[in-house]
């Protein structure tokens, strides 16, 4: 039983999700992620943009 209401206590725990900004474009974008907004992952354009 104490087994259940640990879990149930910690199911409440959630951790905010962190944003970085593009070092190109200063876009929010999500980590380890490419650029939505300019298509770059680091220094590399990944993702072909118009």
């Amino acid at each position: 039983m104490r087994r259940d209401r640990r879990r149930a206590a910690n199911s409440n725990l959630r951790t905010a999700v962190q944003v970085i900004k593009c070092s190109k474009c200063k876009e929010p974008v999500l980590p380890h992620r490419a650029c939505a907004a300019c298509g770059n992952y680091g220094d590399r354009e990944v993702i072909a943009t118009q």
